[in-house]
């Protein structure tokens, strides 16, 4: 009653007193509405310096399952990176949980579901069902097949898949059909009978990539490689010692170490039932030739190389000779560039797995950070490959 008094007294004198009291309303409502606009100002203002607030600007996937925010005008809570509209920074609210949002009466959102696991975890899931049925399947399911089986469209689902294993679904099938294969012939079977047993549909299929496949002839591998001849010498380089075999494909292993007999048993290893053969004057030359490579990466190894790997491995190798002598990648760059950007754990596992030293450049390969990481013949000799390929 104070405030409406004072403000009648600064009413216009003239008038009636309907219209004093009208007057009088208007600026206490006046009153009120500045009030409002610096409380959400000061709101605002709280939120924006929130550290949560910018993951949430950015629709940051990574702050995923940190935090989660909630909207006042709308009542609903959501991830970090729902891709719903940004909303007012003075209406939002953070919560550390799911249920903490929902005992303050907010409801999850019906876009990005909060309530339920990510969806990476949704995608994984639901992709290692379709691997199971592709591993159980006699021939390989159409694409339309394994996206109803997954609730997806085709096209969604070609994307998910390749973005959780790193390889099409039509790789993935032709890579288990390859495994049973191998396996097949391994314990014994008849070329045929592992041919048909791994759901190909005629011999003709299977031998236009078989020697892509198991680096050899089926029969070959079906004796385990006994009629193999693979010539290997050891030699000596600035790294170490250095060991160069070579199949009747091309060179099939270049391996670095201290100790020359651990890398003729690594050899050995490899290739159990090959007939390995020591290298005679002849090879050595081209042994010398690996070993002027090794010293000057930069030239480049013009001979003929037997590499042999998965469908994945085989993408990641490719890549990995296409990075330029005195350049480095990181292992996330890599799996961008072929195509598997959530991949980075496997593509490490792809540089593990490379038996070429220097010819497949896994050396060049480093940390996010521009850190020397894991390699298989020693940081030491990495460090010394960089080191020669920069001029430094």
């Amino acid at each position: 009653m104070e405030f409406r008094r004072r403000i009648q007294s600064q009413a216009p004198e003239c008038g009636t007193r309907e219209r004093q009291l009208s007057y009088a309303h208007f600026c206490g409502r006046r009153t009120g509405i500045m009030n409002a606009t610096g409380l959400n100002e000061k709101l605002a203002a709280r939120t924006k310096k929130d550290p949560r607030w910018t993951a949430v600007a950015r629709r940051d996937a990574g702050a995923d399952g940190r935090f989660f925010y909630a909207v006042r005008t709308t009542g609903v809570y959501c991830r970090p990176s729902c891709a719903s509209r940004l909303a007012r920074p003075e209406n939002v609210r953070f919560f550390a949980t799911a249920i903490a949002a929902e005992r303050a009466g907010f409801r999850p959102c019906k876009r990005c579901k909060p309530d339920q696991p990510p969806l990476e975890t949704r995608h994984a899931a639901k992709v290692a069902a379709i691997c199971r049925r592709l591993a159980a399947a006699e021939s390989a399911p159409s694409l339309a097949g394994l996206a109803a089986c997954a609730g997806m469209s085709p096209h969604h689902f070609h994307r998910v898949f390749k973005a959780v294993t790193g390889l099409t679904p039509r790789a993935y099938a032709q890579a288990h059909r390859a495994r049973r294969v191998r396996s097949a012939l391994a314990r014994g079977a008849t070329v045929t009978d592992a041919i048909y047993g791994a759901g190909y549909g005629s011999n003709g299929r299977f031998y236009e990539t078989s020697n892509a496949m198991l680096g050899m002839t089926p029969s070959a591998y079906r004796a385990g490689g006994a009629n193999m001849e693979i010539r290997f010498a050891v030699g000596k380089c600035s790294l170490g010692s250095i060991l160069v075999a070579q199949s009747g494909r091309g060179i099939c292993a270049i391996l670095l170490g201290d100790d020359p007999q651990a890398l003729a048993r690594e050899l050995q290893d490899r290739f159990p039932r090959a007939r390995l053969i020591g290298g005679d004057k002849s090879y050595e030359k081209l042994v010398a030739r690996v070993v002027g490579f090794v010293e000057a990466p930069g030239l480049g190894l013009d001979l003929p190389l037997d590499v042999r790997g998965t469908a994945f491995q085989q993408r990641v190798w490719q890549a990995l000779r296409n990075i330029p002598a005195g350049s480095t990648a990181s292992y996330t760059e890599i799996a961008k560039r072929i195509g598997s950007p959530r991949s980075v754990r496997a593509v490490a596992g792809a540089c593990a797995a490379n038996a070429l030293a220097v010819a497949i450049p896994c050396h060049r390969v480093v940390r996010n950070d521009g850190g020397l990481s894991g390699y298989r013949w020693g940081v030491e000799r990495k460090r010394a490959l960089l080191k020669r390929e920069s001029g430094r």
